[in-house]
C-alpha cells in the first residue's frame, strides 16, 4: 500500500486508523478540558488532542472546527492528534450540506 501523506475527509464512524493515518473531520465542540476536545460531527463524537499553545483559549463548546489530525489508535478504537485547528464559525452549515450532498451525488 502506498504511503498517503494526504489528510482524508471522513465521518467519524467511517475512521479506520489502520488505514486513515491522517484525516479532516468537521464538527461541533460538544466538550473541552484541558488540551483535549470532544468533537461531534452528527454521526460520532471523538476525542481529540490540542497539542498548540494559546488555541484551546479560542476554542469555545458548540464551535464550529474543522480538524486536520493523526490517529492514534488505542484499545476500543481511536482519538485524534490535532495537527491544525480551523475556525469555520462563519460556515452555513446548511448550505456546506447541500453542497456535500450534491457532490456525492456526482460522485465527486
Amino acid at each position: 500500500m502506498p504511503f498517503k501523506n494526504h489528510y482524508v475527509k471522513r465521518k467519524i464512524p467511517e475512521i479506520n486508523p489502520n488505514i486513515d493515518l491522517k484525516v479532516k473531520i468537521l464538527g461541533f465542540v460538544v466538550d473541552k478540558k484541558d488540551d483535549t476536545i470532544l468533537l461531534d460531527d452528527g454521526s460520532g463524537k471523538v476525542k481529540i488532542f490540542v497539542d498548540m499553545p494559546g488555541i484551546m483559549e479560542k476554542i469555545n463548546i458548540n464551535q464550529l472546527l474543522r480538524v486536520f489530525g493523526s490517529t492514534l489508535p488505542i484499545d476500543n478504537g481511536f482519538e485524534i492528534k490535532a495537527d491544525v485547528v480551523q475556525d469555520l464559525s462563519g460556515l452555513n452549515i446548511d448550505l456546506y450540506k447541500k453542497v456535500e450532498e450534491l457532490y456525492n451525488k456526482m460522485g465527486v
